[in-house]
């Protein structure tokens, strides 16, 4: 946790629990002996891996998380939620690269375990991937160059998922079932010719391949490769005692890049009412607040408050410009005009207006309402209407005073970033990158946790006190 806290290497992780008397208070190591502050690398290895594997990570997180909650009283009714892009150690690489380094691993570990099946494998192949200039040679490929590259590498890549096909000994390898999946991902087979055809860039999936060594990590059209964290936290809106409460980072979670945000908020909302630490007003951007996430948080007991997807036909004139009543009922037109009668069956409504009206009405043609047998109709359903009262509450000056304060969430993600390098981590792989990330999300916590408690403390101090103060909410953590 201190390591991921101040974002030191292994080294340096030995080297403080060796050396500084801090980490030493913090971990309440009180004996002097070098037995007890010597932390050999391969303990820490071994002791990471074990909280790795057993996903002892989140454990902690809710662990920590629900201790600061209660011993600073935290108020957890106001929230936001928002996700931040974070890449693990690889290199961005483009299509030739992924292949030809998928190549070139399968190779090194098939001539390293089954050197006999190596030595059937063509030498020209061998001396393109595994000669010491190979991969510099397919980064340096010329723009006109790259289609012509790409179908070689195509080919190759088919030919030898084909040849090692039938041996189970090979097949069951994984840098192999690499191969397989970016033959999938990437190309397109014939079954009747055996051709290999290169798939366009629009067909590949987020969720393919974007590196040999982080076989986890997906793509944002967005934001790029890597992974992103859902991070959700507790804001005060009282100016005067902002100082002295603790924003809490209630829940994090970390997914591959390629993800919605549409599919976030409800595991996030449930994940803080099993730890009674759920918000009753939750703000959030866009795509976390459709229709079907607010119909399903709102049994959660959650109001979500989020802008809504903007309406394609900008010319034309919306549900939302017509004045509904709580009931959902039509109240009246932009132009003023009452309707005649109103219908509900089931989820649709109808509401019927005056034939004369309508059609001297000078916006009728950008207008929703169609003309009918008897009279002019509008309908919708209660989607519609749920999305046009939305709407319509959005150009008020009450929802903009709510939404202003999911900004915050912004100077959150830096922070994160800032003090921790959650950005830009050291490891790879999924269960490595949720670790740091994780851990990293705690140490924000007790970061701000330190800070509230000298400001309740009237601490004044410079700030050179505050690494001393950070251990001593380390060992009250503890």
């Amino acid at each position: 946790l201190l390591q991921q806290a101040h974002d030191l290497t292994d080294e340096e992780t030995v080297n403080q629990v060796a050396f500084n008397t801090q980490w030493h208070y913090a971990l309440n190591i009180t004996e002097e002996s070098d037995s007890a502050k010597y932390l050999c690398p391969k303990s820490l290895w071994n002791m990471r891996s074990i909280v790795v594997d057993n996903s002892l990570d989140a454990m902690l997180f809710d662990h920590i998380t629900d201790k600061l909650a209660t011993l600073f009283k935290v108020n957890t009714e106001n929230q936001r939620i928002d996700s931040v892009h974070i890449k693990s150690n690889m290199r961005r690489l483009g299509r030739i690269g992924i292949i030809a380094s998928s190549i070139r691993k399968f190779l090194i570990n098939l001539k390293r375990n089954h050197k006999n099946h190596f030595d059937t494998v063509d030498n020209a192949l061998i001396e393109r991937y595994l000669s010491k200039e190979s991969l510099r040679c397919f980064s340096m490929v010329k723009p006109t160059e790259s289609a012509k590259t790409l179908a070689s590498v195509s080919s190759d890549l088919f030919h030898l998922v084909e040849q090692f096909k039938g041996l189970p000994d090979i097949t069951d390898m994984h840098s192999y079932k690499l191969l397989e999946r970016v033959l999938k991902e990437q190309c397109t087979v014939s079954e009747d010719t055996k051709q290999v055809t290169v798939k366009r860039p629009k067909e590949i999936p987020s969720d393919s391949l974007q590196n040999p060594s982080d076989p986890d990590a997906a793509y944002s059209g967005h934001k790029g490769q890597g992974y992103q964290v859902q991070v959700m936290e507790t804001y005060g809106k009282d100016e005067e005692t902002r100082d002295k409460s603790l924003n809490l980072i209630t829940y994090v979670h970390v997914e591959p890049a390629c993800e919605s945000d549409v599919h976030a908020l409800i595991p996030a909302l449930e994940s803080t009412q099993d730890r009674e630490l759920a918000p009753d007003e939750l703000l959030a951007d866009t795509l976390y607040g459709g229709d079907e996430n607010c119909q399903k948080a709102h049994k959660l007991g959650v109001e979500v408050i989020a802008p809504t997807k903007s309406t394609k036909e900008k010319d034309r004139i919306t549900l939302s410009e017509f004045e509904i009543s709580e009931k959902g009922e039509v109240v009246s037109c932009p132009q003023g005009h009452m309707p005649v009668t109103t219908k509900k069956k089931k989820t649709r409504h109808t509401a019927a207006f005056d034939s004369h009206s309508c059609s001297s009405c000078p916006v009728q043609e950008a207008c929703p309402v169609k003309k009918g047998t008897k009279y002019h109709y509008l309908r919708y359903t209660e989607k519609e209407r749920r999305l046009a009262q939305r709407r319509a509450y959005e150009r008020t000056d009450a929802f903009k005073d709510r939404y202003r304060w999911r900004a915050g969430i912004e100077a959150t993600m830096s922070e994160y970033d800032r003090k921790t390098g959650v950005k830009h981590l050291r490891v790879r792989g999924f269960k490595a990158v949720r670790f740091c990330a994780t851990l990293k999300a705690v140490a924000v916590n007790i970061f701000r946790a330190t800070a509230v408690r000298r400001a309740l403390n009237g601490d004044k101090a410079a700030p050179g006190r505050v690494l001393p103060a950070l251990m001593y909410a380390f060992y009250v953590v503890k």
